[in-house]
């Protein structure tokens, strides 16, 4: 039985494989050595160029596509951010006219605070020069967003 499963295995080979089972004194016939051409390389430099163009044409959809926004009061945008620990954030949120607090962890994210109105920390649509933090709870947490806790 072994032997008959080598036989068949040596066929097999010597079917797809005729030059490592040549007799020494016969002569296999010798397949032709296609030479590479100008025209061959050109072809290939061609056939790049239009992978790399529809790569770039894609990357370049993807960045357009993601400036798109529904409106203008729906747009949300990070405002800040301060890390409590290796994987813990809590995060400034503005989403229109609100702005949410949210805390942060890998498997999580909660609501902390939701600000409106003129509750909201950082308002956009002012100047930085009109803009004056008072001694509450939005001048905190600029200065421990800045990295400067004065007790």
């Amino acid at each position: 039985m072994l032997m008959q499963g080598k036989i068949i295995i040596a066929l097999v080979f010597s079917i797809w494989f005729p030059e490592c089972f040549a007799l020494p004194g016969t002569d296999a016939p010798k397949q032709a050595v296609r030479v590479v051409s100008a025209g061959d390389m050109l072809h290939w430099a061609i056939g790049l160029l239009i992978v790399l163009a529809i790569f770039f044409f894609c990357v370049w959809g993807m960045r357009k596509l993601n400036g798109i926004a529904v409106s203008g009061a729906e747009k949300m945008r990070v405002v800040g951010g301060l890390s409590l620990g290796i994987r813990e954030k809590v995060i400034l949120l503005q989403v229109g006219k609100k702005q949410l607090v949210l805390g942060v962890t890998p498997g999580r994210i909660d609501t902390l605070h939701v600000l409106e109105g003129d509750d909201c920390l950082m308002q956009a649509e002012q100047s930085p020069a009109v803009k004056q933090l008072d001694n509450g709870f939005a001048y905190h947490l600029m200065q421990v967003m800045k990295g400067r806790v004065d007790g």
